[in-house]
C-alpha cells in the first residue's frame, strides 16, 4: 500500500520572510483509508558547516566539534490519532517563522562547505509494528530589501604585463592592454553584475573572455580558520578574436540559491569575488579579481 505526503505552501515562490507565517496543506493520497496516531509538522532552519578534506589534519579539534546551528524551530500537531479516508485528504496548516533566542535569521544559501536550509516536515505516525511516513519539503527564506545607503561607485581597471602579479616572466607574455569599468562592487544580488571591458591591443589574438563568480567560505574557531575558494559560475562574453577597440558589455545574474548577501558571523562568512579571465590563443590567460559585496536592496 502505496501512501504519499505531500506539503504545498501557499505562496508559489516558496520565500517568506523572518516573523512571517507559513501556510499551507498537507496532502495525504491513500488508495484505501488508514489509521494513524497523529500527524505532526515541524519547521526548522539549520546551517551546516563542513571542512574540506585539505584541512582535517590541520583543524582536527574544529572537525569534530563542527555541529549544525539550529537557527529557528517550530513544531505543530496538524492531527491527533484518526482515520484518513481512500483517496486524497487535505490537511491546512500554519507555522511561525521565528528564530530561537540569541540566533539571527540567514538567508537560504547551498554552498560546498556552507549550507544554510530551511525545511518543513511531516511526519505520520503509524503507530506499533507500522513505519512512520515522513515528508521533507524545503522553502526559501530572503532577507526584506532595504533601501541601499552605499554609493555606487564604478571601478575602472586596466590590465597589461607590468600589472600582472605573481613573479611573471614578461618574456613569455604577449603585448597587451586591456581596460575596462565595473559599475559597482556593491551589488543588488536581485539585480545583474554590470560593466564593460575593451581589448585596447594585443600582439597575438585572444581566444575568449569570461566573467567567473566565485564564493569564498570561512569556517573556524578557536582553533583557526579555514577559508576555501570554489567556482559557482563562469560565462563567455567574448569568443575568439574579438575586435580591438570594441566595449564588450559585462552582463551577469547572480544564481538563486548558490548566492545570498554577504555574510560573516563567528563561526563562519561566505564571500563573493568576481574574475574577468581574458584567455589568449597560446591558452595564456590574465584575470583581474574583483571581491564584490552582496546586499539585498
Amino acid at each position: 500500500m502505496q501512501v504519499n505526503i505531500d506539503i504545498r505552501v501557499k505562496r508559489a515562490n516558496k520565500i517568506y520572510y523572518e516573523t512571517d507565517t507559513i501556510s499551507g496543506v498537507v496532502v495525504i493520497t491513500t488508495p484505501q483509508q488508514i489509521k494513524h496516531n497523529g500527524i505532526a509538522l515541524s519547521m526548522e532552519g539549520i546551517v551546516s558547516l563542513q571542512l574540506s578534506p585539505k584541512n582535517v589534519g590541520i583543524f582536527e579539534a574544529f572537525y569534530n566539534s563542527v555541529k549544525p546551528v539550529q537557527i529557528c524551530y517550530a513544531l505543530v500537531d496538524i492531527s491527533g490519532p484518526n482515520t484518513i479516508p481512500q483517496g486524497k485528504t487535505e490537511i491546512p496548516f500554519e507555522i511561525p517563522l521565528v528564530t530561537k533566542p540569541n540566533r539571527m535569521m540567514h538567508e537560504t544559501y547551498h554552498g560546498v562547505f556552507i549550507n544554510i536550509q530551511y525545511t518543513l516536515k511531516c511526519e505520520l505516525k503509524r503507530g506499533f509494528m507500522l513505519k512512520d511516513i515522513i515528508k521533507v519539503a524545503e522553502f526559501i527564506v530572503e532577507y526584506k530589501p532595504k533601501k541601499q545607503t552605499t554609493d555606487v561607485k564604478p571601478v575602472n581597471f586596466v590590465i597589461t604585463p607590468d600589472s600582472l602579479e605573481g613573479g611573471v616572466d614578461l618574456g613569455t607574455i604577449p603585448g597587451f592592454r586591456i581596460s575596462g569599468t565595473i559599475d559597482s562592487t556593491v551589488c543588488n544580488i536581485s539585480k545583474p553584475f554590470t560593466g564593460q571591458i575593451t581589448i585596447q591591443h594585443s600582439e597575438i589574438p585572444t581566444k575568449s573572455i569570461e566573467l567567473q563568480l566565485v564564493r569564498v567560505e570561512t569556517c573556524g574557531c578557536a582553533e583557526g580558520y579555514a577559508k576555501d575558494v570554489t567556482e559557482i559560475q563562469n560565462i563567455q562574453i567574448g569568443e575568439g578574436n574579438v575586435a580591438s577597440g570594441i566595449a564588450i558589455p559585462i552582463y551577469m545574474i547572480f544564481p538563486r540559491l548558490f548566492t545570498c548577501p554577504s555574510l560573516a558571523t563567528n563561526n563562519f562568512k561566505v564571500e563573493f569575488e568576481v574574475n574577468v579571465v581574458v584567455i589568449f590563443e597560446n591558452d595564456h590567460l590574465v584575470s583581474e579579481n574583483f571581491p564584490i559585496a552582496l546586499i539585498r536592496a
